[in-house]
């Protein structure tokens, strides 16, 4: 079956139609007839088209009969297969007016909805449906609202009709009805509505609500129509203004050619060719600027190449190819700087006064890149910002931070849209000149993808070999960055490329030990965050013991932000007593320290208090400085089996077998009961279970923990150890020894265990720190066990172990 809907006409009964006196009876049972995407609105007369034989029928048997079918609309998404459920069960009950056959078959209905119905019950499906039906009151009464909202939709419907040129008929016929119920039903079945929002209207009965949906989807269907002819007209008014735009423009251009005069943008033009001469650019970049004013002079203004090329030019002219500062380089007045601005760093601080110094003497800007590496918060862009200081130049910093796209580095050619220089020109002009300091932050974090390796852009960046013809893509002219001073910066160096880090002087700057972070905090932290927030030195004082207090009992870092965060902290919670008037002076101690930032986080004695079987201590490396490791190990009964836990990675977990399979091996020399590796289990565990930890260098450590548990003789809780061990007891060097020493004296560690052939590393160890511990150097585990355990009962057998049992300090 198809339907066809068309205009509906104004609700006038035909000639045929009974008179007023004689309404049409509806029955209780009528045949059903289903319509897709057409509804049937009480009032109103709508034309249909029949196809279905089924249909046919069902017309023929109504047209013998009382010439009425319950009209519904089908369910646009039926949830069951159910008949009751394909189609709505509200719809409105029709009267046949007339019917006409066509020559293909089908037949033409015209129909006239008489009231609302409810479907009660499915009687029948074949030869077509069948429905018991239940017709609803028809709503009679009025207030001043229904009257309000009457006077509301024949004022909308008006303006509606006017914009769509609704038929006369149409309008007459609507300001004709008297009656509210019978307004709402013919005005929505002109409206341009979805079939869910009609069938809306139709199941709502009652004359206000039905009212009020009618009157705001009038409202809404003239704020469309005023929207798009808002449109239509801006588009027509902006088309007229672009035409009569080009059409003066080629009438101007007209008017020059025959004067002889200049082109358009010829004062442009003019003023750029000025700039151009007064920008003292080098041969290449004046003969490629020259060419794009020779383009621009026979381009339109208005066309997009001539603002290409004129972005282009501008960016030339706008660098400083010949603006420098000059170098006052004092050395003095530059250790006087770094000192003012950091505290300790004593072996960075002269590295940096050679490197100035060297560049003093020499003629040339060339010379290695400086590259500072270490844990975050130590002090590394502060550096470079004290090294421009001191060379009297202007410093500028460049995030490399999750940089993947090569373009960031040499720039986009200009044959892309938005195409742009990349950043290390866009650095250059930001500050003016040529020379300035650019530290290139966070490099060890560049990144790769499909778009390139700005790492491999680099290389020409930072070679002072090449330097001096950097080429960016956008600007397509060498520019010479010989003269510019490049500090880089990175946590971890074995994230660099090794062609990048080749190119670089690496100067590695330690982690703080607790005193120098106190220093930092009471010289530096201090006064820069009382001056952020608002406070005066009377306000608030920190004492040495509560700055102790406030270091070790809430963070735990190599640097100091988190420092600086915490005394940020306090100053906030001062300020505002201050700011209320309680209190006009405070002393942070480390008694009340725990008012005004809570309980310690974290506190010294997750070491061991005391010596304890099958517990020591071991130094690991990271790259926010070194760790200390508590390193636990117990027995229980089994079958000789080794469990790790603590996340360890591959190579510990061999390490923790290497020590295991060393105590079997000289279970006898070490005094050891051989049932312990038969009848027992071994669980050896490193605490903060979700930190990964990986590397051989804690196997000195596992054999201690393994040789205290299995001897019972208590491990020294006052001493930590770093080295790896072989099968036959040998002990290896390992790296990142200056971070483990630092981590193991910021603890308070008095004793260090570390490999022999590790000792020579002992000279990068600040003095400061070698003061405040005292290092065993060792070939062999024997000698591991012999320091380490208490009371020592394994005599060492190795003549070369007597002769390193003396401190080295």
């Amino acid at each position: 079956m198809t339907e066809t809907p068309k205009s509906p006409a104004p609700p006038a009964a035909p000639p045929d139609s009974p008179p007023p006196d004689q309404p049409i009876r509806i029955p209780e049972i009528c045949p059903a007839l289903l319509l897709n995407d057409v509804l049937i609105f009480p009032n109103t007369i709508v034309p249909l088209a029949i196809a279905s034989p089924a249909m046919i029928s069902m017309v023929n048997d109504a047209l013998s009969g009382h010439r009425v079918v319950a009209a519904f609309t089908r369910a646009p998404s039926p949830r069951t297969e159910k008949p009751e459920d394909q189609f709505f069960g509200i719809g409105t009950a029709a009267h046949i007016m007339k019917m006409f056959r066509m020559p293909d078959g089908t037949i033409r209905l015209l129909v006239q909805g008489l009231t609302r119905i409810k479907r009660t019950e499915v009687l029948a499906t074949d030869p077509y449906l069948q429905v018991r039906i239940e017709p609803l009151e028809i709503p009679r009464n009025t207030n001043v609202q229904i009257e309000g909202l009457t006077r509301k939709v024949l004022s909308d419907f008006s303006k509606y009709a006017e914009e769509h040129s609704l038929p006369d008929e149409v309008r007459i016929a609507v300001h004709n009805i008297s009656d509210p119920g019978a307004l709402a039903d013919i005005v929505a079945s002109n409206l341009n509505l979805p079939i869910t929002d009609r069938q809306a209207l139709l199941e709502n009965n009652d004359l206000e609500p039905r009212l009020t949906l009618v009157a705001t989807h009038l409202a809404r269907e003239l704020e469309l129509l005023r929207i798009g002819t808002e449109i239509r007209s801006k588009v027509e008014q902006e088309l007229e203004e672009n035409q009569k735009e080009y059409y003066l423009r080629e009438q101007l251009k007209a008017i020059r050619k025959e004067l002889g005069e200049e082109s358009e943008g010829g004062a442009e033009i003019a003023e750029f060719e000025k700039r151009v001469a007064d920008a003292g650019l080098p041969a290449q970049a004046a003969e490629a600027a020259k060419k794009e004013l020779d383009r621009m002079r026979v381009m339109s203004v208005s066309s997009a190449e001539y603002s290409v090329s004129r972005t282009y030019i501008e960016w030339l002219v706008s660098l400083p190819w010949n603006k420098a500062t000059s170098d006052e380089i004092k050395l003095e007045d530059a250790e006087i700087r770094l000192n003012m601005d950091h505290y300790g760093l004593d072996e960075v601080k002269t590295r940096i006064l050679e490197f100035l110094a060297v560049r003093k003497l020499r003629k040339t800007h060339r010379g290695p890149i400086l590259c500072f590496a270490g844990p975050p918060g130590v002090g590394k862009t502060s550096l470079g910002q004290s090294i421009a200081g001191a060379l009297n130049r202007q410093f500028i910093r460049m995030s490399l931070g999750g940089v993947r796209d090569e373009a960031e580095i040499r720039g986009h050619r200009r044959t892309y849209v938005g195409a742009m220089p990349g950043r290390i020109m866009q650095s250059i002009r930001r500050v003016s000149v040529n020379n300035p300091v650019l530290m290139l932050d966070e490099i060890d974090k560049l990144g790769m993808d499909f778009r390139g390796d700005p790492a491999s852009a680099l290389l020409e960046v930072l070679d002072p070999a090449q330097n001096s013809t950097f080429a960016d893509h956008y600007l397509d002219v060498e520019f010479d960055l010989s003269t510019v001073f490049f500090i880089t910066t990175a946590n971890d160096i074995g994230q660099i490329p090794g062609p990048l880090r080749d190119r670089m002087e690496i100067i590695e700057i330690p982690s703080y030990i607790t005193d120098e972070k106190i220093q930092i905090g009471l010289r530096y932290l201090l006064p820069r965050q009382r001056e952020e927030n608002g406070l005066k030195p009377s306000h608030l004082d920190i004492t040495e013991e509560g700055m102790r207090a406030l270091v070790r009992g809430y963070t735990r870092e190599a640097g100091v932000r988190k420092l600086e965060q915490r005394i940020g902290s306090v100053c906030r919670k001062i300020a505002r007593v201050v700011a209320d008037g309680k209190r006009k002076t405070v002393t942070l101690t480390a008694k009340n320290v725990a008012q005004y930032l809570g309980p310690a986080l974290f506190a010294e004695d997750d070491l061991p208090p005391e010596p304890r079987v099958g517990v020591a201590l071991g130094l690991a490396w990271t790259p926010v400085g070194g760790e200390i490791l508590v390193i636990e190990s117990t027995l229980m009964s089994g079958s000789g089996k080794l469990q790790v836990t603590g996340q360890l990675g591959d190579v510990m977990k061999e390490s923790a077998q290497i020590a295991l399979s060393y105590m079997r091996s000289h279970s006898a020399e070490l005094g050891i009961n051989d049932d312990k590796f038969v009848k027992f289990d071994i669980h050896l565990h490193v605490p903060e279970g979700a930190t990964p930890k990986e590397g051989p260098s804690a196997g000195v450590a596992l054999a201690l923990s393994l040789a205290s548990l299995l001897t019972g003789n208590p491990v020294r809780n006052d001493i930590c150890m770093t080295g790896e061990i072989t099968l036959s007891g040998n002990v290896l060097p390992v790296g990142g020894i200056r971070e483990k020493i630092v981590a193991a004296a910021r603890r308070g560690i008095s004793d260090i265990i570390i490999p022999a052939d590790n000792e020579k590393d002992l000279f990068y160890v600040p003095d400061h720190v070698k003061s405040r511990v005292r290092f065993h150097p060792v070939e062999t585990v024997s000698q591991v066990l012999e320091f380490g355990m208490l009371p020592p009962k394994v005599k060492s057998k190795n003549s070369k172990s007597k002769t390193r049992r003396k401190a080295v300090a």
